[in-house]
Parts: C-alpha cells; sequence; structure tokens
C-alpha cells in the first residue's frame, strides 16, 4: 500500500472531543460519531470505512486491554486539518502497554485465553497513513490515527 506522509502540524480546522465509558457498546457509538464529524469532508465510501475500522480497533483495545476488569473513560480528539488530514487521538488511563513495539507486532497478544488475535494495531496500520503509538505503564495509552483523505 502506498503511504501518504502526514505532516502533523497542519493547521486545525474544526475539532470533535468526546469522552466515552469504556463499555463494549459505545465501540459503535465512537466509530459511528467519528464517521459523522469526518463526513463534512465529504469522504469517499472507501475512506470513511477505513477510519472508522481503525477507530474501532483502537477502542476495542482500550475495553478489553486498557481497563480490563474494569470500566474507565476513554478519550476521543477528532481534528479535522488543512489538506484534508483527519487525526484521531484515542487515549485511555488504563494499564499501559509495557512493551509497544512487541505489541505492534502481528499476531502479538497477552491474551491468556487465546481469544484475541494480535492484529489490531495491524489492522490500524493498513487503514491509516500513520499510527502512532504512546504508552506508559499504569498510566495509559494514546493512539494517534492520521489520514490524508483524497481530493
Amino acid at each position: 500500500m502506498n503511504r501518504t506522509t502526514v505532516d502533523y502540524s497542519a493547521r486545525v480546522e474544526n475539532e470533535l472531543d468526546l469522552t466515552l465509558p469504556s463499555l463494549s457498546v459505545n465501540e459503535g457509538m465512537a466509530r459511528a460519531a467519528v464517521a459523522a464529524f469526518c463526513a463534512q469532508l465529504n469522504p469517499t465510501a472507501v475512506e470513511l470505512a477505513d477510519l472508522k475500522c481503525a477507530v474501532s480497533e483502537a477502542v476495542t483495545n482500550c475495553i478489553v486491554h486498557a481497563y480490563r476488569d474494569t470500566v474507565g473513560d476513554i478519550r476521543i480528539v477528532v481534528k479535522l486539518c488543512e489538506g484534508r488530514i483527519v487525526q484521531v487521538e484515542i487515549r485511555d488511563r488504563g494499564c499501559g502497554i509495557a512493551d509497544v513495539k512487541k505489541a505492534r507486532e502481528p499476531l502479538f497478544t497477552t491474551d491468556a485465553e487465546g481469544e484475541r488475535s494480535g492484529m489490531g494495531f495491524t489492522v490500524m496500520e493498513s487503514f491509516c497513513d500513520t499510527v502512532r503509538v504512546s504508552s506508559r505503564a499504569g498510566r495509559g495509552t494514546t493512539v494517534t490515527l492520521l489520514k490524508r483523505l483524497h481530493k
């Protein structure tokens, strides 16, 4: 897949800031809210589907891994920037990721029961131009998705 270089410093033209509890029923709400907000840029159906899938993966990671057996907040900040750049930050204040590099490897999972495929970050990377992950043990994780929409 051809990757686009995305400028993180592009001027923000509009912004959405949404916080939801880490309940599985809110994964669909997060996906729908991001899609509805991005619709003002008139993306293609494929671009919208790509963003929705990447957001779903990031939010699901918060629900399943960050908070495990408890409920916490998931903050989603969507920035629509000049040059048709969409930046989505998904933040949690959960357990954090001990080894981000290892966690980004395809098929890596911390799921002891084996119910998870370990493909979340790989899926996000396949649908976005750039995926950044920062995490601190016991402090939480921020996943930043960037995608430049076609003109």
